[in-house]
């Protein structure tokens, strides 16, 4: 079956389980965060040792992004997919095994590496996506994702104050070959969209980047909200230990907090179609500066009013983060059809550059200024993101009148 004919009649249970996939393999770079103080404890590890496994793990998804991500433009996605569970499960698997500190940061790399097939998916949705319901098919199989991502830390809080955390990784690669089986199984064949040689791929990628303003703007909007996000999940968990005497489980479960943000990616994605991804870009970096201010008020509140702030925050700022990165793929996605691969591998690699720094930058800002410093990191970088898309609107509006 050839994509280009199967995308008209794709049903909803494929876009089901390309969420769920999209979702198992991002998760498998999250469920370290809530873990670490267990990590620590078991590996005997320092701080910033600690610190070092999530910015590891997200510096191979942007590495992976980066060199992988092109050959979807150029191999059938399907068995990338399937190339990749298999890579993905077996790390996952090695990482369980590890007793030392070098082995398990390699092990990371190779975990952020292999689980970018989570970024295969998603362009095949939007090659699967019926005409004029991009938006919204994207943003379905983008919930999986960024629900995977929430809820990961949820299940491995739980899952590693029982049983602790090498069991989380083996449930975690027994998930991803499961799901990789029922990809193989469910998707149709993609064709390829270029000829080009890997390293042509590669080139063509700076020929991508310098051509699209819009690319550029996307992409480091997105990113500056990513280091927000990351420097507050990176840091959640020791903060909680520390200032609440509050266990892996209860980190674990402000993820459930986040993924009421998540649910809205569909709403995100059929905004975007109807008012423009330009506006929800800014709609989602507003809500994403207002919910770390209002984590300023907490030396105002009680112990309670405290961890309910906390709360209220991962919502909004989950809602608005995946409102704007649902909006960035459509404006993306758009720019150039055949180049969907590329394109998202562009913006998908400063997202994660932006999730390693919020990792290093969150641990590194904890450690001096405390809690305090890790929120008005997260809120700076969401004013910066807003003023990008402010101005890409504004530049917008001055080529329209001068079109005129």
């Amino acid at each position: 079956m050839n994509a280009s004919t199967a995308h008209p009649t794709v049903s909803r249970w494929v876009i089901f389980i390309m969420a769920l996939g999209a979702g198992f393999s991002v998760a498998s770079i999250y469920y370290a965060q809530p873990l670490l103080p267990l990590m620590g404890n078991d590996l005997h590890l320092s701080v910033a040792g600690m610190g070092l496994v999530p910015t590891l793990t997200q510096a191979g998804y942007a590495l992976g992004i980066l060199f992988l991500l092109p050959l979807g433009d150029r191999h059938d996605r399907r068995l990338l997919i399937l190339i990749k569970s298999a890579a993905l499960a077996l790390f996952l698997l090695g990482c369980s095994l590890t007793g030392q500190l070098h082995s398990l940061l390699v092990a990371s790399l190779l975990i952020g590496m292999a689980a970018t097939m989570a970024q295969d998916i998603v362009p095949a949705a939007a090659i699967l996506a019926p005409e004029g319901k991009q938006g919204k098919t994207v943003g379905t199989v983008m919930t999986g994702l960024l629900l995977g991502i929430l809820l990961s830390r949820t299940v491995s809080g739980v899952v590693g104050e029982a049983f602790g955390w090498r069991a989380m990784y083996q449930l975690a690669a027994v998930s991803i070959a499961l799901i990789g089986v029922v990809l193989w199984a469910v998707l149709p064949r993609f064709a390829a969209h270029s000829t080009l040689s890997y390293p042509a791929l590669l080139r063509s990628m700076g020929h991508l980047w310098r051509r699209y303003p819009a690319l550029r703007r996307a992409a480091l909007a997105q990113g500056f909200l990513s280091i927000a996000f990351s420097a507050f999940w990176s840091t959640l968990a020791v903060m909680l230990l520390e200032h609440y005497h509050l266990g892996s489980a209860v980190a674990g479960g402000y993820g459930i907090a986040g993924a009421a943000g998540a649910l809205a990616a569909p709403l995100a994605g059929g905004l975007a179609d109807r008012l423009g991804a330009g506006k929800v870009t800014q709609l989602g970096a507003a809500l994403v500066t207002l919910s770390f201010a209002l984590m300023f008020l907490m030396p105002l509140s009680s112990i309670h009013g405290q961890l309910i702030l906390l709360g209220i925050a991962a919502v909004g700022f989950d809602l608005g983060l995946q409102s704007s990165l649902v909006a960035h793929q459509n404006l993306v996605y758009s720019l150039e059809p055949q180049a969907r691969g590329r394109l998202n591998a562009l913006l998908f690699t400063v997202v994660f550059i932006g999730m390693a720094l919020g990792s290093a930058l969150g641990s590194q800002l904890y450690a001096m200024a405390g809690w305090a410093g890790v929120v008005a990191l997260a809120t700076a970088c969401g004013i910066i993101a807003l003023l990008i898309r402010l101005r890409e609107s504004a530049r917008v509006t001055t080529l329209q009148t001068e079109n005129r």
